[in-house]
């Protein structure tokens, strides 16, 4: 629907047509990212999270306000990528009452995390407590300096 046919024809409003013309086009566009990368992202970006490194340990804190331990996975991909991720379903509702303002998000969420190349992904522990993630990747030990090898020269 064009604005200008119906008198409006100032540059906001045809800046919002431009935005509108837009989102109809990304879905014949062959590159487009797709609905899920979409949703992923949106998964993401909706997880904060916190990382702190100590002497011997990497630590990841992520808020999971409500969820249960059975709701949220801790994996490793591609032996340095950690993948946190898990979903918040919406309560029963009870017989008669019905939501008058729903601000808490349901759904999936997952966040992605690059380790370090010290990072033993053999070491991982995680632990909820108080609706907050603790994931603890302990470090590889640094390696020893490798030692000058001599070698005999022998007279002829």
């Amino acid at each position: 629907m064009d604005l200008r046919i119906m008198g409006f024809d100032s540059p906001l409003l045809n800046t919002l047509q431009h935005m509108m013309d837009l989102s109809d086009d990304t879905e014949k566009i062959p590159n487009a990212p797709s609905k899920v990368y979409m949703r992923d992202a949106k998964a993401m970006a909706a997880t904060p999270a916190d990382i702190k490194e100590y002497p011997k340990s990497y630590v990841f804190v992520v808020d999971m306000p409500g969820l249960k331990s059975g709701d949220i996975k801790v994996q490793v991909e591609d032996d340095n990528m950690l993948l946190i991720s898990g979903e918040r379903k919406r309560e029963e509702e009870k017989e008669g009452a019905k939501y008058v303002r729903m601000e808490r998000r349901v759904g999936k969420f997952m966040r992605k995390f690059a380790l370090p190349e010290n990072a033993n992904v053999d070491a991982i522990s995680a632990i909820c407590q108080d609706g907050v993630l603790t994931v603890t990747v302990e470090k590889l030990p640094p390696p020893e300096p490798k030692k000058p090898k001599t070698i005999e020269v022998k007279i002829a």
